[in-house]
């Protein structure tokens, strides 16, 4: 890759060169000089990117294997609240949610 990028710092100088050649002759103008100064920047983001990549690839390398595990909260409290006796339907619900509160504690452990 080392050759690559320096390929194409290589090209974009030579393409720089051919930018300033043309700004000095008789019909150059300022966008040919613009070009003369973005060219090398052109060249330089190859070499850029495979430094930052070869960065990234190492700082993975150092990365541990496995995460340590997160340990898991212990378990809230509940409030147990007693249903009205005069609304049967509120009390099945509740019954229900207590039931599926007492399955997602014994999940849990």
């Amino acid at each position: 890759m080392i050759g690559g990028s320096t390929l194409a710092l290589v090209v974009c100088c030579g393409l720089a060169w051919w930018q300033w050649q043309r700004f000095e002759s008789a019909n150059g103008t300022l966008q040919n000089l613009g070009y003369v100064l973005q060219w090398p920047l052109f060249g330089l983001a190859p070499a850029y990117m495979f430094w930052r990549f070869r960065k990234l690839r190492q700082r993975e390398a150092e990365r541990p294997a496995e995460p340590e595990p997160i340990p898991a909260p212990p378990p809230r409290p509940v409030a147990v609240v007693e249903p009205d006796d005069d609304d049967d339907e509120l009390a099945a619900y509740n019954r229900y949610l207590a039931d599926l509160n007492a399955r997602a504690n014994q999940e849990s452990r």
